[in-house]
């Protein structure tokens, strides 16, 4: 089974940034400052900027809540997603809960990969598009360019939805222009698995995992050197993981922004910012460890899915540690169960925070969103917001959270069951969520917005890779700006 970010072991660290003070990026842990100005223009990240680019609402298609009252008969509506596996058996049950539950709309799922459903929408017309849409992050200028959809920002205006208990980060990763325009559903984000038996076996206290870039190098190097595993680190470079969207983390936990225009979120994005000192500091730095043999890289994690997870349970040349999504914990605890893997079973594995520059948190969003799609129709639309509204309840997201391992969008879905029996009974599932809570209120925290970001990805990943492996690192860093660079442009010029 092939999955983006949500299944796959998704990681490897790849960090860029420094503060603009000039300080290294690779500190001893101490400085837990999170307020640097950073980013090209200079300006402080502590808090959002003011948004220069705000879209006129109404201009916009508009969601009349109420009208769903109206209908006659069923409403039918179609979702395309992107789920399979376990995740598509959890939100049929949901669908089939919501179904069950009233008798006004009917929902009907159609799914298919992140990468087909998003290409399927695009290639559509609004006659064949779905009512509803699960689309990932970094589809949101994309979606937001297609003029296709109804944000659901005027649905939550309209019926007075209240989102006080949603995760302000979930939340303002769909957010642009002023304007809210997909709902969080799925959330994910990166995550630190190690080996607590290996941690034991090198004399480190396995309940204090690495929280700094110095910590990670550091534990790294005491491991190897005491023999406890071959590797101390599994680095790899899939396109959505280690080689395209943790370079966007790096830059989000050192407090600086990935692309121009504050990230895309106050004026449209132009140029990529991650070939400056601090990205090639930080490439040269995981560069490093690799050629003195404390850190591995596992390649692009196509052998598998889960190639660095995997690493972690070699019999021959283990690593201790690796950063995957923490969308993976549910599986990778399921299959250590087993029992087949004799160096390390579920009970020992260790989840921290994902490592960063001087231990800073936060982190950005993982996983996917809820759109609703215009057909200029106000009973569908209004459909499509009662069923959105069902899966982001604090009810459904306990199950959702339980079933699969990904984080609820909300605090008060911790209060259910069964997630709240999921968390006191194994403290790791909250790793994740605590990183959420604690990312800075600040546009840098949000993630880029940029139409090409998928594309722009690629072009990292094979970049990440080459200097893995030995490539120059700010020869290598400026040949993929001017690619993602012309991404841009050519897309803008179509866009604008």
């Amino acid at each position: 089974m092939r999955r983006t970010r949500l299944l796959g072991a998704a990681v490897a660290l790849i960090l860029v940034a420094s503060c603009s003070s000039g300080e290294s990026i690779v500190s001893d842990g101490d400085d837990k400052d999170t307020t640097t100005s950073a980013g090209s223009s200079g300006s402080d990240t502590t808090a959002p900027a003011e948004t220069t680019t705000t879209v006129a609402a109404d201009t916009l298609p508009d969601c009349p809540t109420a009208a769903l009252a109206d209908a006659t008969g069923t409403v039918d509506l179609t979702f395309w997603h992107g789920m399979s596996g376990t995740l598509e058996e959890e939100l049929q049950a949901l669908t089939d809960a919501y179904n069950s539950s009233q008798s006004k709309v009917k929902v009907s799922l159609v799914g298919g990969s992140y990468e087909e459903t998003f290409d399927k929408y695009l290639q559509s017309n609004q006659g064949n598009r779905p009512d509803l849409m699960q689309s990932p992050e970094y589809t949101l200028q994309a979606l937001i360019d297609t003029e296709s959809v109804v944000p659901v920002g005027k649905c939550i205006d309209e019926s007075g939805f209240d989102t006080s208990a949603f995760i302000p980060a979930a939340l303002a990763a769909y957010e642009a222009q002023g304007m809210q325009w997909s709902l969080p559903f799925n959330v994910s984000n990166p995550v630190l698995f190690y080996n607590k038996k290996v941690f034991v076996a090198a004399g480190l206290d396995p309940e204090k995992p690495p929280t700094s870039l110095e910590e990670l190098a550091s534990y790294s190097k005491q491991i190897v050197d005491s023999g406890a595993a071959k590797y101390g680190l599994a680095l790899e470079s899939g396109f959505d993981s280690g080689g395209g969207w943790f370079i966007e983390q790096w830059f989000c936990k050192a407090g600086e922004y990935y692309v121009d225009g504050d990230n895309g979120r106050t004026s449209r994005a132009t140029e990529v910012l991650y070939n400056n000192a601090s990205g090639v500091e930080m490439l040269t730095f995981l560069q490093q460890m690799v050629a003195d043999q404390t850190a591995v890289n596992v390649g692009d994690n196509t052998q598998s899915g889960y190639d660095n997870l995997l690493k972690l349970a070699d019999s021959q040349e283990p690593a201790a540690m690796t950063i995957a999504t923490s969308a993976s914990l549910g599986p990778v605890l399921d299959v250590l169960g087993g029992g087949q893997f004799p160096n390390i079973g579920s009970g020992d594995v260790g989840v921290g925070p994902m490592p960063g520059p001087n231990g800073n948190p936060g982190v950005l969003i993982g996983g996917a969103s809820l759109w609703v799609v215009d057909h200029d129709d106000p009973v569908r639309a209004a459909a499509a917001w009662d069923f959105i509204t069902f899966l982001t309840g604090a009810e459904q997201q306990s199950q959702w959270g339980a079933g699969t391992g990904y984080v609820p969008v909300r605090s008060d879905a911790l209060e259910f069951e069964p997630y709240k029996s999921t968390l006191a009974n194994d403290p790791r599932f909250a790793v994740a969520g605590e990183q959420l809570e604690a990312s800075p209120d600040a546009l840098t925290s949000a993630g880029p917005v940029v139409g090409p970001l998928r594309a722009m990805r690629a072009v990292m990943a094979v970049a990440v890779a080459a200097i893995l492996g030995g490539a120059d690192v700010q020869a290598t860093l400026d040949d993929a700006a001017q690619q993602s660079n012309a991404l841009i442009s050519d897309y803008n010029a179509l866009n604008d």
